[in-house]
């Protein structure tokens, strides 16, 4: 599944709504914020990586894997969310394997993920 633009947050407002109402989880290479919304025909996703993550190489490979995470499991994803995803400082040691694994568990723990393949 490619990832829509119209899946894509991009007003501040929707990324300060999901961080201040949502509920959030910590992993060890990211932060998982969700907030749920029941006018939302699908899920909506952002993600935030601060300079504190790396050079901009660095933050743009990390934005490219979390968006390869939502392609790879967007029909797994429960409709009527909005989903922030922040990379912690070590995300930039991770493997792409190593930050799928830590994003399923979070969203599982946050319920986001509809059913298990």
């Amino acid at each position: 599944m490619r990832l829509p633009r119209k899946f894509s947050m991009t007003q501040r407002a929707e990324f300060a709504r999901c961080r201040e109402l949502g509920k959030s989880r910590p992993g060890r290479y990211l932060v998982l914020s969700v907030l749920q919304e029941a006018e939302l025909d699908h899920f909506r996703t952002g993600f935030i990586t601060t300079k504190k993550v790396g050079k901009a190489h660095q933050r743009n490979l990390l934005r490219r894997r979390f968006r390869a995470v939502m392609q790879n499991n967007g029909e797994r994803i429960s409709p009527h969310y909005y989903i922030v995803t922040i990379a912690r400082w070590r995300a930039v040691e991770a493997s792409y394997a190593e930050l799928e694994t830590d994003w399923l568990k979070q969203a599982k723990k946050l319920g986001v993920i509809i059913s298990d393949k």
